[in-house]
């Protein structure tokens, strides 16, 4: 196996990978199952002033899994998504407003996909102003639990809806806007997901809508106690993008998020999502 040279970034999540170059990464067969490792480890992975072009970080990304081409079209590379509020260079730009919340992606599929295994992100172009990026350990967050708290939450279910997650930036939307919202299916998902690994994680952000069988608002209450526990200061980490940087993390254990940043801003980062092989259970 590959070995790779770490840096942890903070006690809970995140770690630096040194001396790896682009051509490494896409042409050394066996530096996937070491960074799939660094992954579980570490939750985030920052590789700083990478460069990778787009099609090797699409091939790189194929050593971890299956690549995601659902949203191919937005970019002439297949596997490649542009993450920008530009409209001209993604026409869903007005979704990507739901990110400035903490969310673990593909809580809400269109059918029994599982929540993706990793996510991969290299910067274009970053904010001027704004624009990071920043991660929680959904493990943390449960390992910090009480005994108490873990079994009096380890049988509750919660409901995952798109418009749980919209709302919460287009609080007020048009008929049309709403239609689109609930057009997708609603996800019920326990709070706490058992792994396959054996490690438990806390299933929160935007798109958790409400407790099963508690009232909706003290169950909103408990969700948003969560999130705010397992996002405290100093359990974060803040990466502040540099152009070519690349950063992947574990999304299924991680909570991430993007800062806000302005609508007219140049920020343009190229995303590779490697398709997930575990539903939340």
């Amino acid at each position: 196996m590959s070995l790779l040279t770490i840096n942890k970034l903070t006690a809970s999540v995140g770690a630096e990978v040194r001396d790896v170059d682009p051509d490494r990464l896409a042409a050394d067969g066996g530096l996937g199952a070491a960074v799939l490792q660094a992954l579980e480890d570490n939750g985030v992975l920052v590789f700083r002033g990478l460069r990778i072009d787009p099609a090797a970080q699409v091939a790189f990304c194929r050593q971890l899994g299956d690549i995601d081409h659902s949203a191919d079209g937005h970019h002439p590379v297949a596997g490649i998504y542009p993450v920008t509020l530009d409209t001209a260079k993604n026409s869903a730009a007005a979704y990507l407003r739901a990110t400035f919340v903490w969310h673990i992606d593909g809580c809400t599929p269109l059918g029994d996909e599982c929540p993706q295994k990793a996510t991969v992100l290299s910067a274009v172009r970053p904010a001027e102003r704004g624009g990071e990026t920043e991660f929680a350990s959904a493990y943390a967050a449960y390992d910090a639990l009480s005994d108490d708290e873990k079994l009096r939450l380890g049988s509750l279910r919660v409901v995952h809806s798109l418009e749980a997650s919209q709302r919460r930036v287009t609080p007020d939307p048009a008929p049309e806007e709403l239609a689109r919202w609930r057009s997708r299916p609603t996800r019920e998902h326990p709070l706490v997901w058992n792994h396959r690994s054996g490690r438990k994680s806390l299933v929160l952000g935007a798109s958790a809508d409400y407790v099963v069988g508690m009232d909706r608002d003290a169950g909103r209450a408990l969700l948003a106690e969560l999130l705010d526990r397992a996002t405290a200061a100093g359990k974060v980490y803040s990466h502040s993008w540099t152009a070519g940087d690349t950063v992947i993390w574990d999304n299924r254990g991680v909570l991430h998020r993007a800062a806000p940043y302005a609508a007219d801003s140049p920020r343009e980062m190229l995303r590779t999502t490697v398709l997930g092989d575990e539903p939340i259970r």
